[in-house]
């Protein structure tokens, strides 16, 4: 008897907090699809750096929302790659795991604001994104909601982290 079931695993952190690196790392382990909410804005002609307004975002969402049911119906897993705040967007995606009879997994990338304005420094040198204005990423970091103790996210700072999950390649 196969007990294989889809999966929805869920990024949650700041910009440049490392979460499509992760997503790159954690999809081949699970045979998964990426879906990133940053690629359907781009689709869409829109960049979070210049910030969105809060109706575009929900387009967003009701787009990736459909692309991750469509992939989950069909047996596939999914590796969300997105922000992930505030808590009612994760609390969103769990329902959609549980409605879709997938198992959900919430995976935070922990990174500290003095790295992830670093990186962001770096990356305005060698240009491998596209820039967060300074006005857009300070708000994002002082609204961002880390998962709470009560959410059992798997914390990690880095894609090496993930050799420490438990049911990676499983």
């Amino acid at each position: 008897m196969d007990d294989w079931v889809a999966s929805l695993v869920l990024l949650c952190g700041t910009s440049f907090s490392g979460k499509s690196t992760v997503a790159r790392a954690l999809a081949p382990e699970l045979s998964a699809r990426i879906v990133s909410l940053d690629e359907i804005n781009e689709r869409r002609g829109l960049w979070g750096g210049d910030g969105i307004p809060v109706e575009e975002w929900v387009r967003t969402h009701e787009v990736a929302s459909t692309e991750v049911r469509q992939l989950l119906a069909a047996g596939t897993s999914v590796v969300v790659d997105d922000t992930s705040s505030p808590r009612f967007l994760r609390d969103g995606w769990r329902s959609l795991a549980e409605a879709a009879g997938a198992r959900f997994t919430l995976i935070y990338v922990d990174v500290d604001h003095a790295t992830v304005r670093r990186r962001r420094a770096a990356n305005r040198v060698d240009q491998r994104r596209r820039d967060v204005t300074d006005a857009v990423l300070d708000q994002h970091l002082a609204d961002f909601e880390p998962p709470t103790p009560d959410e059992h996210a798997i914390r990690v700072t880095s894609a090496e982290d993930l050799a420490q999950v438990w049911w990676l390649g499983r």
